[in-house]
Parts: C-alpha cells; sequence; structure tokens
C-alpha cells in the first residue's frame, strides 16, 4: 500500500506544479511501479495500449467531429437565434437561451468543453451587448455546457461504459432525465438572477410565421439527438459508434446540400481540431489505464472498500461519502482520466452498497461534471471567463445559485434511482 500512496503523493504534487494530466498520471504510474519492483515495465505498457483498441471508443472522434461541423455553421447561429425568439423576452431569458441553445447541441457533441467554448463565443458576447454583465454571461455558459456531457450522447459516459463493462445504450438512457431536471433547474436560477437584479429584456419580435422559418431552419439540429437516441436506446439497429459515424456524415450533407456553407477548407479545419481533441483523449487513455491497472493488481479498490465499510456502515452515508469525494476529485482532475481512475475503485464499493452500476455511471458524471465549472481547475469555468474578459473570482461569484442547482440535481438523481429511465 506504501506504494500506491507515493504514486497518489507523486501525481498530487506534479499536478500541483502544473504538470499536464496525462505526463503527471504517466510519471506517477512509473513511480509506483519501481516502488513495487516486482512488475516489468512492459506489462504496463501493455495495459496502456489495451484500452485504445476498444470499438467503442472510435465514437468518440466522430462524435466531436459532428458538433464542430454543426456548431460552428449557419446551423449554430440558427439555433440560438430560435432559442432566443421563444425565451428571450422573458426575465432572464438571455441566460435561457444559453441554457436552450446548450440543451439543443448537447444532444450532438458529447462535450461540455467543446459547448463552452464553441457555443460561449457566440453566446457571451451577444449577452454583454444587450446589457447583461460578463460575469453573469460567463456563469451561465460555463455551467449550462455541462448538459452535454449528461445527455446522450456522452464522452464521458462511453468512457465510463468501456471501463465499468456497462451497456452504453443503458448508460445514455439513464442521462435523459437528469439532464433535462438539470435544465430545468438553470432555467429558474436564470429567472431567479435576472429577477434579483433586474436585468433586461431582450426585445425579439414574435410572429408564428418568423417562429416556424427559425423552427424549420434549427430542425436538423433538433432531430440529430432524436434520431440518435431512438436508433441506439430503442431500435437498437445500430450500435454507438455506427451512430457517430452516421450522425458525422449526416453534418456533412447537412453543411454541403441544404446550408451550403462548408468548404473544403472549413472540414479541414474541423478534421485537425477533432484530431487534437481525440489525441488528447486517447492520451488520457492511455495513462490513466496503466495507472488503473497498477491500483488494481494492488487490490487498492477492494481495500478503500473494506475500509470505508469499517468505518460506516449505513448505505447513504456510504453514498454521500463517494459523492464527496467525486466532487472533491473534480475540483482537480479533468473528467477523462477521473473516471477511468476512479471507476475500478469506486465499483466494487458500489456493489457493496446494492448500487446498480448505471446509476453509479450517471453520478459519476454529473459530480464530475460540476467540477468543470468549479475551480481551482474548472475548464469550461476559465473557457467562459476568458471569452468573457472577466476574473475567474467574479464568475465564480455569479456561480452561486448554478452551483446550488447542480448539487441539488445531483443529490436527487444519487437518492432516488427511479428517476432515471432503465433499459
Amino acid at each position: 500500500m506504501f506504494e500506491i500512496l507515493l504514486a497518489m503523493i507523486a501525481l498530487l504534487v506534479l499536478l500541483a506544479v502544473g504538470v499536464p494530466v496525462a505526463f503527471a498520471i504517466l510519471a506517477a504510474t512509473l513511480i509506483g511501479l519501481l516502488a513495487v519492483g516486482d512488475f516489468p515495465l512492459h506489462v504496463a505498457t501493455q495495459a496502456s495500449f489495451q484500452p485504445t483498441g476498444d470499438f467503442l471508443l472510435l465514437a468518440i472522434p466522430f462524435f466531436i467531429l459532428t458538433a464542430d461541423l454543426l456548431a460552428n455553421g449557419t446551423l449554430g447561429r440558427q439555433v440560438i437565434g430560435l432559442a432566443t425568439r421563444i425565451v428571450g423576452r422573458f426575465r432572464g431569458g438571455v441566460g435561457q437561451s444559453s441554457v436552450v441553445t446548450s440543451l439543443v447541441f448537447s444532444g450532438v457533441s458529447g462535450s461540455a468543453v467543446a459547448d463552452a467554448s464553441g457555443l460561449g463565443r457566440v453566446l457571451i458576447p451577444w449577452s454583454k451587448k444587450v446589457g447583461y454583465p460578463a460575469s453573469y454571461a460567463a456563469a451561465v455558459n460555463s455551467s449550462t455546457s455541462i448538459l452535454g456531457v449528461i445527455i446522450p450522447p456522452s464522452i464521458p459516459m462511453i468512457l465510463f461504459a468501456a471501463t465499468s463493462g456497462a451497456s452504453v445504450a443503458a448508460v445514455f438512457a439513464a442521462g435523459v432525465v437528469p439532464g433535462l431536471i438539470l435544465a430545468v433547474g438553470m432555467l429558474t436560477a436564470c429567472w431567479f438572477v435576472a429577477f434579483r437584479n433586474g436585468f433586461p429584456r431582450v426585445r425579439v419580435k414574435l410572429t408564428p410565421k418568423r417562429l416556424a422559418k427559425d423552427l424549420l431552419l434549427a430542425l436538423p439540429a433538433i432531430v440529430l439527438p432524436v434520431l440518435m437516441i431512438r436508433l441506439v436506446l430503442l431500435y437498437g439497429v445500430a450500435t454507438v459508434t455506427e451512430v457517430s459515424v452516421l450522425a458525422a456524415l449526416y453534418a456533412v450533407v447537412l453543411r454541403v446540400t441544404i446550408y451550403r456553407d462548408l468548404s473544403v477548407k472549413g472540414f479541414l479545419q474541423s478534421v485537425i481540431s477533432t484530431s487534437a481533441a481525440t489525441g488528447v483523449v486517447m492520451l488520457l487513455i492511455m495513462t490513466s489505464s496503466a495507472l488503473s491497472w497498477l491500483l488494481t493488481v494492488q487490490a487498492v479498490p477492494q481495500r478503500l472498500a473494506g475500509l470505508v465499510l469499517d468505518v460506516v456502515d449505513a448505505p447513504w452515508l456510504i453514498l454521500l461519502a463517494m459523492i464527496l469525494l467525486l466532487l472533491l476529485v473534480g475540483m482537480f482532475l479533468d473528467m477523462s482520466p477521473a473516471i477511468l481512475l476512479l471507476t475500478p475503485v469506486l465499483m466494487p464499493l458500489a456493489g457493496q452498497i446494492g448500487m446498480d452500476p448505471v446509476h453509479l455511471g450517471v453520478v459519476m458524471v454529473l459530480s464530475l461534471a460540476i467540477g468543470l465549472f468549479t475551480p481551482p481547475v474548472g475548464t469550461t469555468l476559465y473557457i467562459s471567463s476568458a471569452i468573457g474578459e472577466v476574473k475567474v473570482e467574479q464568475t465564480v461569484k455569479a456561480l452561486l445559485p448554478f452551483y446550488a442547482v447542480a448539487i441539488v440535481v445531483l443529490l436527487l438523481i444519487a437518492f432516488i434511482p427511479s428517476l432515471l429511465i432503465t433499459l
């Protein structure tokens, strides 16, 4: 156990001094292996490469490419325009437009970071232009972008399914209701903050003809997630990977034939950005898999489960302890490595209290997603603050109502599993 403790200390120290996450995990794994002394290093190399051959992970680059193609074209602007016409006229409508837009694109991207950066470049400057504080605009964008990892398709859910062995279709289905509940909570928070501070309303002309036109132009983005969910969850005629390829092809055909705004240069830029994002994810998978393998062979998950059960025996307290651990880890570690590292650790503990693996997956994803807009290492928090040209501290202050909503929804989902759709 001393060897694992040494590896964890090394990981924390390396992260604290700013070493990139993947390289910090790799260095910690090597330190742990050298401290153990009995394992040949080539075994760790094999453990690193083995998960990258999973057919399921091929869905990740295609979902990223789909999101990049749709969000950066005319379709993305049409969705934002439609959301503005529907809710922009109400108190807090500017923030609610961000929620609705994120809700639509959450069924396309599967990535909170992609939504925060792509949609934020449009929504945050627009919010500032109509008179909303930059801190509020950044807060709304950073918090609502996590809908992209809760409502399917979700890249973190794919990683959880690949790590735990759970059905990806079942995990996707279980994420629908939590995502919708969170969206309603965020809409309410936007109204409350705007009402309390007297934020202005946006005067948008709404006529049946204009609404019908906007709805027609934005319909392809709305239809895509519905089609994907039906193909994967209801009919089962295609795997998640196959659906991701069809979604990317769908995005290309839309941009070329209907919107006619996709050039060869634009397509190549999307492919390049997708390749870079995929490379980061795969590197994290490789290094995290090596560390997970070391934890497993050292029986750390079983020891941790036994230690927790010796200290706490009530299932609800164990579940609460798991949530606190996930929230704490999410504040310092990105979702992908956190899921890859913690899933093998928490699965035995969840089994001890009778928690279904699919339920655990949703709780893990939602808990770690909150860390994306929580300091000190919140990715969507820093992206949104940079776009809004506002200090992170000011954004965090504006985020307080959204933290409250997210925590309440997390506790509801954790302690009332009947809210989840089961397959």
